[in-house]
């Protein structure tokens, strides 16, 4: 399995402002060979942002790299540049990282 997490850290005020670009985002991961689960996950709050995360579950990196030069991944992001409030929301730029999983 391989694991793709995006980390996002919010200024303080606009968590619901991101979470509803979230729920209201084009979405097509399920449409995907190899795609497994997504979770959208809010953590902990510290005093200039709330940590948020994605969560997305694949069979194999090649599935991954599949989605990331699919239609679908092109349509799923789209205006994210230009969504409202989307560049003073962010307390700093996002972080992606990437995991095989072993156990």
């Amino acid at each position: 399995m391989y694991i793709v997490m995006n980390r996002f850290k919010i200024k303080r005020g606009s968590e619901d402002a991101f979470i509803e670009i979230w729920r209201n985002r084009e979405t097509h991961l399920n449409e995907m060979k190899g795609f497994n689960r997504f979770y959208f996950l809010q953590g902990k709050t510290e005093q200039e942002y709330t940590l948020f995360s994605s969560f997305a579950e694949w069979e194999t990196k090649a599935d991954f790299e599949a989605w990331v030069n699919s239609e679908q991944f092109h349509a799923t992001h789209r205006n994210t540049s230009s969504r409202p409030n989307n560049r003073d929301i962010y307390f700093e730029p996002a972080e992606l990282e990437f995991f095989d999983v072993i156990l």
